[in-house]
């Protein structure tokens, strides 16, 4: 309908066309095309690759991927993606974990960041572990492959998380998972509060299945299952955190 009214106006109203055509084609120029017929994102974005870790010892002290991946249930002989494996601290740790049988496929957009990923799992000779390249709105995960998705301190990190959400959906198996790990705290800042997790999550057709604050992840962990039919993109109400810290949206 909406395409009809702009011929009929180009043919009765020619001199404001131009002005009108310009701001429809411009109004998602900064938006990568194939998530352009999904909600933008009523959030701040944190810049790519911060961490507040300094070394893989130390983060292993504060023993956060050993309980991720045991609230996880992460047994040997599973299949399990890293998105936004950066230079791969839970690659590593899941690929030991799900054993010979199992697969680690670590993701991320960064490719300078994938392609020492790729020099580190040949280093250490981690057969079970594929790299992927993905983009802002698709992590480019084959259908019907996991039981886990890992999104470990980087949901706040994507720039377009109706279209991301909505194209890992198909990636699960029957019983899969998506957990997230991250702060509580804005998205412009590293973190990202539950509220709008559950919200964003939600839209896409997530249900919560479990939700766990614990000191030794320095945040908290959340765990979701796809839950009824996937909806269609342009019936996806986008959320936004009310300054009383409910959503507004789905």
């Amino acid at each position: 309908m909406t395409r009809w009214r702009g011929r009929a106006v180009l043919l009765l109203l020619p001199v404001l066309v131009p002005l009108g055509a310009c701001q429809w084609r411009t109004a998602d120029a900064d938006r990568p095309e194939a998530a352009r017929g999904f909600p933008r994102a009523d959030r701040p974005v944190s810049n790519i690759g911060v961490t507040q870790f300094s070394t893989e010892d130390l983060r292993d002290s504060m023993g956060e991927a050993r309980t991720v991946m045991d609230l996880a249930r992460i047994a040997p002989g599973m299949t399990v993606a890293d998105l936004g494996a950066g230079e791969g601290y839970y690659t590593v740790r899941l690929a030991d974990r799900v054993g010979a049988k199992g697969r680690v496929l670590a993701e991320d957009i960064d490719k300078g960041a994938i392609e020492r990923l790729g020099m580190r799992v040949e280093k250490q000779r981690l057969d079970n572990v594929s790299i992927r390249l993905g983009t802002p709105e698709d992590p480019r995960l084959p259908a019907n492959s996991f039981d886990r998705v890992f999104m470990v301190h980087m949901y706040h990190e994507v720039a377009e998380p109706y279209a991301f959400l909505w194209n890992l959906r198909p990636s699960l198996r029957p019983g899969g998972a998506v957990i997230v790990v991250d702060t509580d705290r804005p998205t412009g800042r590293h973190g990202t509060p539950p509220a709008l997790l559950l919200c964003e999550f939600g839209a896409v057709g997530f249900r919560l299945v479990e939700f766990v604050r614990k000191p030794t992840m320095t945040g908290y962990y959340a765990k979701f299952e796809a839950a009824g039919p996937r909806p269609a993109p342009e019936a996806i109400k986008p959320c936004r955190l009310a300054a009383d810290g409910t959503t507004i949206g789905h």
